[in-house]
């Protein structure tokens, strides 16, 4: 009988430990449920990013992480789900910085009316230090930021009239999210602002409750609002960018192999879900002009626009802090080629 050499044993041994490894760290990786929870509809381009994230948690898992989606508010508005995530008994959300400000009002940058020109633009001071710094300042609020989404420009619906005038606007009922921004944006338009949760405007927009909303135009289409406004008004007014976060309680149940997984998989979904939001644009406004009259707003009308709110985008600057916006202005000029 012969024995293997001592240098064949070390290679069948090192050989041997390298395709453990993987399955070691496998080992890490505990059976766990986990619960993403959401306003907007599961065929969303949001909806289908939080799809993706589940898609890759499981893939990378091994399929020992499982992450279940809640899509359409159906474990309750955007405020209730971001009090579960940090009370623990919901894992995952997402929604839009004009709520998430109700924690840290700095998050009210990303809504000043008329400051970004183009998506890129605000993934690039969403995913640069700005937006680096706001995610990080969210773990005393019991949330772990996993990236800052896309929800995409606003346009303004009404049953009314087209907005193709600033003073078209005047005297429209118009639900806005409850912020302290968009209340003041819109009495600054001259309409009556009407704060109230998502899955509550489709039908207060069919009882006549309230005569218009203001959404991008993925969100208009999959929340069917077509069916219930009669005009659509192009005005691209604020920027919605949706930081997707996570229960700090959660995560810090988790180990460095679940937390590898977990930040892998939503840098993944992050990409997936911004380029099916751009995908979507395009797509959105072809179905929505079969259905409602569509009219775009003109550069002149748009500048007035900007000068009769340019009192709020200064009094919410001061309250994000003005260095925290100078920093955002000197980034833009940069990406604009001006400096």
């Amino acid at each position: 009988m012969t024995h293997p050499s001592p240098s064949r044993r070390a290679l069948v041994a090192g050989t041997a430990a390298l395709l453990a490894a993987p399955a070691l760290q496998a080992q890490e990786i505990r059976e766990r449920q986990l619960r993403f929870a959401f306003s907007l509809a599961k065929d969303h381009p949001l909806g289908l990013g939080a799809q993706k994230f589940a898609d890759s948690v499981a893939q990378r898992s091994g399929g020992k992480l499982r992450v279940n989606l809640f899509p359409g508010a159906v474990l309750g508005s955007d405020m209730q789900n971001l009090s579960a995530v940090r009370g623990g008994t919901l894992d995952f959300t997402s929604m839009a910085t004009g709520i998430v400000a109700s924690l840290d009002k700095r998050f009210m940058l990303f809504d000043l009316p008329f400051l970004f020109n183009t998506p890129q633009e605000a993934y690039a001071v969403a995913d640069g230090p700005v937006g680096t710094q706001l995610q990080a300042d969210l773990a005393p609020h019991g949330i772990v930021g996993l990236g800052i989404w896309d929800l995409g420009f606003r346009h303004m619906t009404n049953s009314k009239r087209p907005i193709a005038r600033a003073e078209d606007i005047a005297g429209l009922k118009i639900r806005v999210i409850g912020s302290p921004i968009f209340l003041d944006l819109f009495s600054a338009l001259g309409a009556n602002p009407v704060p109230m949760t998502f899955g509550e405007v489709y039908g207060a927009l069919e009882s006549r409750a309230i005569d218009g909303q203001d959404n991008p135009l993925g969100v208009i289409e999959s929340a069917k609002f077509a069916e219930v406004q009669k005009y659509l008004s192009l005005t691209r007014h604020v920027y919605t960018a949706m930081p997707f976060m996570m229960g700090r309680k959660t995560w810090d149940a988790l180990n460095e192999a679940e937390r590898k997984v977990i930040r892998e998989a939503a840098d993944e979904a992050r990409q997936f879900e911004r380029q099916a939001v751009q995908r979507k644009e395009g797509e959105s406004i072809d179905a929505l002009r079969k259905s409602m009259q569509v009219n775009e707003v003109g550069a002149a009308e748009i500048k007035r626009l900007r000068e009769k709110v340019q009192a709020v985008t200064d009094k919410f600057g001061r309250e994000v802090g003005e260095s925290l916006v100078q920093e955002v202005h000197a980034e833009l000029a940069r990406l604009r080629g001006g400096q």
